[in-house]
């Protein structure tokens, strides 16, 4: 039987959804207690999870309360909540400045940096919901500083990396465990987690690019001086390689079979054998150039389109290298197709998290990369999932700080980085926003209330004062008089 601490995570992939739970030692390490699968090919995958992107939120839910069962039955143990990891197509970055002008030679405080974040968080985009910022460097009159406070100047500029997803997109998560009736501890993006599982503090403080090559996406992380640059989701993965070559006339699971064992992102003309049949089977059989034609034709594309998404300021400064990883990381020659595109010859593929992680499951021990986003998921959980907890919220080490579920959010200082709040955290926010400002506002009137009365007051002394000066007056004016 499991213990009665441990972290549940799931991922919602294209191709399938993954659930997770795992128990955190004291020295760092991870058990992993049990692993599921729903393939949402099985149900219809073209209606319910397309590009990472729930489409059928019925369905997505039916799937996840098949994952949250198989793990109960596994864990011997209810399931309170999970932590979520949050991708998808529609997940990109862009870029925002928010400027203050401040009277001359004003100390920056750390309120003014939280005013900052809390207006830049306000930003609205069409039909796109700001699901996390990263602040990037902070322009104090003409200097770029990492951190500002402290610091005297007339003029302060906060620059931002708004990670935004569609509005819609980021409901139909959301009600998906809604309807399944499943508790979310915290949701996370996917890729920052990938990103803090499998680069090293170097790679990310030199300069870098995460390439995640997953089945029918393809997301670049871009990473310097420790911050998060750049964002990207591309709509092209290695299934669409399987599809191209099953227009061989074959099956794509047919066609999936000999992507794995034959194809290569990268062969030289001069090995190529213009006589050399690759079977598909018994009977029927492919020209092996028309087979590498195929797999390198959209190979390129989908590194031409990595490449593209890398700011052009930080191409020549990833001293760190390209990291790749994901399952369409395994084709043979990745790195060397890299190299040609890229003129980059620090490439990396990232087949395991920096995590130790203990597993008697295959899919953890086959190490090919396929499970890097639901490990770096699981590491990031804090908040114990076991149902049986008398408090449900109790962190599992005291060194970590908690993921308050139920926190309010109102500025960026509020999250952790790469936490997502939930609609229902969006609405307490907005409540406790709502509570806040109606109580600003009555303060503000009962001070009015009390200066208004307090000038009255001074206005009544006032007048009894002049009334008395001016009968003195008048008195002495009598008093000469009659003299």
């Amino acid at each position: 039987m499991a213990g009665k601490d441990f972290i549940v995570a799931i991922e919602l992939g294209s191709s399938k959804i993954t659930g997770i739970a795992g128990k955190k030692n004291s020295d760092g390490s991870i058990n992993v207690l049990a692993v599921v699968k729903e393939s949402v090919k099985d149900n219809a995958a073209t209606s319910i999870i397309r590009k990472g992107v729930v489409y059928n939120i019925d369905k997505t839910a039916q799937c996840l309360t098949t994952i949250i069962n198989k793990l109960t039955a596994q864990l011997k143990t209810e399931i309170a909540q999970v932590y979520v990891g949050v991708g998808g197509q529609s997940i990109r970055s862009i870029r925002n400045t928010i400027t203050k002008e401040l009277p001359v030679d004003t100390k920056v405080t750390q309120d003014m940096v939280i005013e900052l974040m809390d207006s830049n968080r306000s930003t609205k985009y069409p039909n796109q919901e700001i699901l996390d910022v990263a602040p990037q460097e902070y322009r104090v009159d003409t200097q770029l500083q990492l951190d500002p406070v402290g610091i005297q100047c007339s003029r302060l500029e906060g620059n931002f990396l708004n990670i935004l997803e569609r509005q819609t997109f980021y409901k139909n998560l959301n009600k998906c465990f809604e309807t399944a009736g499943i508790n979310v501890a915290e949701m996370y993006l996917a890729p920052l987690a990938l990103a803090d599982s499998v680069l090293t503090e170097t790679e990310k403080r030199s300069g870098c690019a995460l390439i995640d090559i997953g089945a029918d996406t393809t997301t670049v992380s871009v990473y310097s001086k420790n911050i998060l640059r750049q964002l990207a989701v591309i709509p092209l993965g290695s299934s669409n390689i399987t599809k191209d070559i099953a227009s061989l006339q074959m099956e794509e699971e047919d066609a999936e079979k000999m992507k794995i064992k034959y194809g290569s992102a990268y062969t030289n003309n001069d090995d190529i054998d213009n006589t050399l049949m690759l079977s598909i089977d018994e009977e029927r059989q492919v020209e092996s150039r028309k087979f590498i034609e195929i797999v390198e034709g959209r190979m390129d594309e989908i590194i031409e389109n990595a490449w593209h998404q890398i700011p052009q300021a930080y191409c020549d400064k990833l001293l760190g290298g390209i990291i790749l990883t994901g399952g369409g990381a395994n084709m043979k020659n990745i790195d060397k197709a890299f190299i040609n595109h890229t003129h980059i010859d620090k490439i990396r593929i990232a087949k395991f998290v920096n995590h130790t992680i203990n597993s008697n499951n295959e899919d953890i021990n086959a190490k090919n990369g396929m499970m890097n986003t639901i490990l770096g998921l699981l590491a990031k959980g804090e908040i114990n999932c076991a149902s049986d907890e008398a408090d449900g919220q109790r962190d599992l080490f005291s060194t970590q700080h908690p993921a308050d579920s139920g926190r309010t959010i109102s500025s960026v200082s509020g999250m952790r980085p790469g936490s997502v709040p939930t609609e229902e955290q969006k609405r307490q926010a907005e409540e406790e926003i709502r509570r806040k400002r109606e109580e600003e506002e009555r303060i503000a009137r009962e001070r009015e209330a009390e200066l208004e009365a307090q000038r009255e007051r001074e206005r009544k002394e006032n007048s009894i004062i002049n009334k008395g000066l001016r009968w003195i007056k008048n008195m002495g004016k009598k008093i000469v008089e009659e003299e």
